[in-house]
């Protein structure tokens, strides 16, 4: 891929969700032309390991923690836009309207749907990330002891989440109540925006009530025949907690709701 390099600025927060840091942060991209001026840009995401899940003192769901490794990988920087969706599809589901927010009200299918017409427009495999690249990409090389790519805390200034919920120190922040633009707020050390909250993200796995017997590698988990989904990152209408980089959520595959949407992932060999 021919990509270039681009900077963006890094925070990290305290306890109390103040920024007590900030520095600039590099990674390389390219641009996929979707045509009629609409273009999709995605990140190179370096491959390595990572402990996956949480301690046992976390949710059943999130345990057990436990060593994945993955090659390079794309993940597009932002989730995909009402006007990314509506040239593939010619269609915008999305409650809250605005080109530059993120789609939401589409379901898994909808989404798989979606990668599959942008792989036959460009002749590149486009899929859902797997929930091993999803948090690989969210934690963007931190460790299993900070909550958010950030720090341990959060503040409505670097998330869109339903801020009449508290965590930890931080007490009531903003509830805006619906999506933001996307790359609003600040991006990881990987120069992706909004994995924490905005709209919680579709990935390809089946739903697993915890990890016991999951890929040690970047392929998706699948069960027989499924109809649950696996959804990540929180949203606008989400606690905090549900934002965390471990946290996992699920919802049918033909459900669709205004807080749920989907970014890309293109693997390379």
């Amino acid at each position: 891929m021919d990509t270039k390099p681009f900077s963006f600025n890094l925070v990290t927060t305290n306890k109390r969700g103040e920024i007590i840091s900030t520095t600039l942060g590099y990674a390389r991209s390219f641009i996929q032309d979707l045509g009629n001026g609409v273009n999709l840009e995605m990140v190179q995401i370096p491959g390595g390991k990572y402990l996956m899940g949480s301690r046992e003192e976390r949710c059943d769901w999130e345990f057990p923690e436990h060593e994945v490794k993955l090659p390079n990988f794309f993940m597009s920087k932002y989730p995909v836009t009402q006007e990314q969706y509506k040239s593939i599809t010619g269609a915008n589901p999305s409650m809250f309207k605005g080109d530059q927010l993120p789609v939401e009200n589409v379901s898994w299918n909808n989404a798989v749907s979606f990668c599959e017409e942008l792989a036959t427009k460009t002749g590149k495999s486009y899929t859902l990330p797997s929930e091993t690249q999803w948090e690989y990409a969210c934690r963007a090389g931190t460790g299993t002891g900070t909550a958010f790519y950030f720090g341990d805390s959060i503040n409505s200034d670097l998330v869109n989440y339903n801020g009449n919920y508290s965590y930890g120190l931080v007490h009531k922040q903003k509830f805006r109540q619906k999506t933001l633009a996307v790359g609003s707020l600040m991006p990881n050390p990987y120069g992706l925006y909004d994995m924490h909250g905005n709209v919680y993200e579709w990935c390809l796995d089946d739903w697993h009530s915890n990890y016991n017997g999951a890929p040690d590698n970047q392929n998706p988990w699948f069960s027989r025949s499924s109809r649950w989904k696996v959804v990540r990152g929180g949203s606008w209408n989400t606690s905090p907690q549900d934002c965390r980089s471990t946290s996992r959520s699920l919802h049918m595959a033909d459900s669709a709701c205004g807080d749920i949407g989907f970014r890309l992932v293109l693997n390379v060999s």
